[in-house]
């Protein structure tokens, strides 16, 4: 049986239409093929991975500090050279470590010569840095109890101090260790039982989970009211991205949403401490960030997620966009092999990046001027050049999208030449989700709705104290302990992790 092969046309025009047609319908297929193999088998990221060198920068330090061992062994005289070497480049350890003094001192104070007595003249200190792995113990409460001879009614007896688990057996600090260690560190709630049960303490999981889920339901008005605080602002960050999430139902999981909503106004000199706060929501429909940001009047600052786009049409919301989306669009197809137009395109970019590293850290009305000097006449160039090159191209390309996603969002992408506040891309908040990303390496998934309400609660807390410098696990001891013993809603300011770090900073200076 043979296959009748289809007939072509007579006309050469439409002959010659429909090949164009096939090969630029087979060369945005091979885009697609190699895109596809780039994110199954390429690096993700458009700069180095900075990670993965490092670890491997540790392996190269390891091989020459083991041959300096080595060599040290065999020649004697090298050790104390490299030893003085050391001595000169370690720098000094933080004054505020404790210090655990010891005397190494001579077995006979008498003269070796004329066994006269010997007098101090001076001493050689050195420092070591030392280190009391995490150790369990038990602090017990005893509460005397007080009876009247002559009454025998009469018993009187302090009241019991108030607990996060009452009954049970946690310190706020330990629960704060236990939140640390799941939302800061990533560590899944079984893998800080194993490290227990190492130290003879078998603690359940769900005994954990307990704990965790009494903490993130004390510390969810702090979160809400440090979201409260962001948006009081006239400009943040917004970013969104998939939250795995167990859907007992249906025996496998759901995809739930993790927004982040994030300020920080460092770039540009802003005196209101930088934040970030993540809200989870079942789906990805304009209505979660449309009641999340409820009553926020702004500078948005955004990817291309058509939600943000219904906010801004319903509320005193103006979106900026983000070059690096657009840069990264033109990357992929460059990284793919040869496109002259991409490559070009990233150049271009590239101009606009070399001019924001210059600014970083003036002042808005600085910033503006130099923008309108240097950074404008680049995009008043690019635009047009952008359009020139779409008329040119097979419109259903992937060269074709990158370029119609910049210049359908011209006007929030250029938002950034007018407005000194205004950063050139969105990267402060995803870098705020990068703790999501390693979330989802070591957990997998969450194990419901509330799980992951319980991350952006605690995570809000811990990524905001990462922003600010304020160690996480001292801030969460703190500030559970302060609500256990009745801290009052009205006065939920004093529990920010920014009023955490100005008390610390005047116990320094006292």
């Amino acid at each position: 049986m043979t296959t009748a092969t289809p007939a072509l046309p007579n006309d050469p025009d439409l002959f010659k239409a429909m090949l164009l047609a096939e090969r630029a319908e087979s060369e945005r297929l091979r885009q697609i093929i190699k895109e596809l193999q780039r994110h199954r088998f390429g690096r993700r990221a458009e700069t180095l991975p900075e990670d993965q060198l490092l670890l491997a920068l540790e392996e190269v330090e390891q091989v020459e500090a083991a041959e300096h061992a080595h060599s040290e062994m065999e020649r004697p005289d090298r050790r104390a050279t490299r030893a003085a070497h050391r001595r000169r480049n370690r720098g000094s350890l933080p004054a505020h470590l404790p210090r655990i003094e010891s005397v190494v001192e001579i077995d006979d104070l008498s003269c070796p010569c004329c066994s006269g007595p010997l007098h101090r003249i001076g001493e050689d200190v050195s420092e070591r840095l030392d280190i009391v792995p995490a150790q369990f113990r038990v602090l017990v409460t005893r509460r005397p109890k007080y009876a009247c001879r002559r009454c025998e009614d009469v018993v009187v007896q302090a009241p019991a101090p108030a607990r996060l688990i009452e009954g049970g057996l946690p310190t706020e600090a330990t629960v704060a260790h236990v939140l640390v260690g799941k939302y800061a560190d990533h560590l899944p709630l079984y893998r800080q039982a194993q490290i227990y049960a190492r130290q003879g303490i078998n603690l359940d999981r769900s005994t954990l989970a307990d704990w965790v889920g009494r903490a993130a339901f004390l510390l969810r008005p702090v979160q809400e009211r440090l979201f409260a605080k962001l948006k009081t602002s006239g400009k943040l960050f917004a970013d969104e991205t998939t939250a795995p999430v167990l859907d007992p139902g249906r025996g496998r999981t759901k995809t739930g949403q993790l927004f982040a909503y994030a300020r920080d106004d460092r770039p540009w000199g802003g005196t209101d401490p930088p934040g970030v706060v993540y809200m989870y929501a079942p789906d990805r429909k304009a209505e979660r960030p449309i009641a999340h940001l409820s009553g926020f009047a702004g500078v948005l600052q955004v990817d291309g997620y058509g939600g943000y786009k219904v906010l801004a049409g319903r509320s005193q919301v103006t979106l900026a966009f983000c070059w690096a989306h657009v840069r990264r669009r033109f990357y992929e197809l460059a990284a793919a092999g040869p496109a002259p137009i991409a490559s070009e395109a990233l150049t271009r970019i590239a101009e606009l990046y070399t001019i924001e590293s210059k600014i970083r850290g003036c002042t808005p009305e600085e910033r503006r001027a130099i923008r309108q000097e240097c950074s404008r006449p680049v995009l008043d160039e690019l635009e047009p050049w952008l359009r020139s090159r779409l008329a040119l191209i097979s419109q259903k390309s992937k060269l074709a999208e990158a370029i119609r996603y910049a210049l359908s969002r011209w006007e929030g992408l250029t938002r950034f030449v007018d407005d000194g506040r205004v950063e050139i891309d969105s990267n402060v908040v995803e870098r705020s989700m990068r703790p999501i990303a390693l979330s989802r390496k070591n957990a997998l998934f969450a194990g419901s709705d509330g799980g992951a309400e319980h991350w952006a609660v605690i995570a809000s807390l811990t990524e905001t104290c990462k922003l600010i410098g304020v160690e996480p696990y001292g801030y969460l001891a703190d500030v559970i302990t302060r609500i256990v013993q009745g801290h009052p809603n009205s006065r939920l300011d004093e529990l920010l992790p920014w009023a955490y770090s100005a008390a610390q900073d005047l116990r320094a200076v006292a």
